[in-house]
């Protein structure tokens, strides 16, 4: 039997629309006007209260909102002894003329090490004020190797790619650990990487740097497995695919096809987020792959746009999935979070909540 709950019908991404307060707190702190724990603080009351906001929907998960985070990713990453931030890549969409951001280029530029815990103490606070089930999201381990490929990761550190690879999911299982030795027991990676080998463009990118497209896959399967090893019984790992998710834009499109079989029978986690909220993330049939112990949670419906998704068209959608994997291994979530970076996407708080009560209602009825 499949795990289920978590994931639960209703689930969601992850992050939510950072309040004012946030937003001040933070050009506070980095005028130095404030302390760290001071602005602390402030993230743990605003935190509480959306917990009690999220809680109000009917949602079964609680996350923290990624409150503490500018970025979905780097945040958790720039910690890990060893990275650093160095320029941007390329989109597929118009989002460097529009939004004037493509997403940044992660390098390796000594050996990478598990110092210190990352989320653990940000886990425990967000424990003590939910009531149901804690989240946590961390970036897949793939996006420290992804963006820049061979040339991002420093050739005195790493000579050899493997002991690249095995130092990455070292750093990931330590992680893990406290996680789960701290109370946790649902964690997601999120991985815009194993999206991306789904466009054609990204797939010439990766060609450009030196790697395989078709090739990738098999190897950051290999890696997330080893970076998850041995974890307990009890602990659900999901993963969540992304597209690219910036003020309501996206900087990657295709549909799941050339990563569908490693990516359902490969990768050894219990969930998978998947986007499907509009037509670039293709069709459900690569959903055929799926095996009977495995969970997905179709995003279809969006986080980057106000408007709730009528009933029928999301029924008729999961039955349309249900033609090729089980209803009974589906749920529904939004496609992404509401703020993969702090800027977050153009929704209001107040339209952020109607959808997440909008996803509980739907996957109540349709499940019912």
């Amino acid at each position: 039997m499949h795990k289920l709950n978590p994931p639960f019908r209703a689930d969601h991404v992850g992050s939510l629309l950072r309040p004012p307060e946030i937003h001040r707190a933070r050009v506070e702190r980095a005028n130095g006007t404030i302390t760290p724990d001071e602005l602390r603080t402030i993230e743990d009351r605003a935190i509480a209260s959306a917990v009690a906001e999220l809680e109000a929907t009917g949602m079964q998960v609680a996350t923290d909102g990624e409150f503490r985070r500018g970025w979905f990713h780097l945040d958790f990453l720039e910690q890990l002894d060893g990275v650093a931030v160095t320029g941007n890549i390329a989109a597929s969409s118009d989002a460097a003329d529009t939004v004037h951001m493509t997403p940044p280029k992660l390098s390796v530029v000594g050996p990478l090490r598990h110092s210190h815990d990352i989320q653990v103490d940000d886990y425990r606070y967000l424990a003590s004020v939910a009531t149901v089930t804690p989240k946590v999201s961390i970036p897949s381990p793939t996006m420290v190797h992804f963006r820049g490929g061979r040339a991002g990761i420093d050739l005195d550190a790493y000579p050899d790619l493997e002991q690249f690879f095995d130092d990455l999911a070292a750093c990931y299982r330590a992680e893990i650990d406290a996680l789960y030795q701290a109370g946790c027991r649902y964690i997601q990676l999120d991985d815009t990487n194993l999206a991306y080998l789904c466009d054609p463009v990204m797939r010439q990118g990766a060609l450009d740097r030196g790697d395989d497209p078709n090739e990738l896959p098999k190897s950051y399967a290999e890696l997330i497995n080893n970076s998850i090893a041995g974890r307990p019984d009890d602990l659900t790992v999901a993963v969540h695919l992304c597209r690219g998710n910036y003020r309501s834009t996206w900087f990657a499109e295709g549909g799941y096809e050339p990563v569908a079989d490693v990516l359902f029978n490969d990768l050894d986690v219990d969930a998978f987020f998947l986007e499907y909220d509009d037509e670039r993330s293709g069709d459900f049939a690569p959903l055929r792959h799926v095996p009977a112990d495995k969970t997905v949670v179709l995003g279809l419906v969006t986080s980057k746009r106000p408007e709730l998704e009528p009933y029928d068209e999301v029924a008729a959608r999961v039955a349309e999935a249900a033609a090729h994997v089980d209803q009974d291994q589906l749920c529904l979530s939004p496609q992404c979070g509401f703020a993969s970076t702090m800027e977050g996407n153009d929704l209001s708080p107040q339209q952020q909540w109607a959808k997440l009560r909008h996803v509980v209602e739907l996957a109540e009825s349709i499940w019912a």
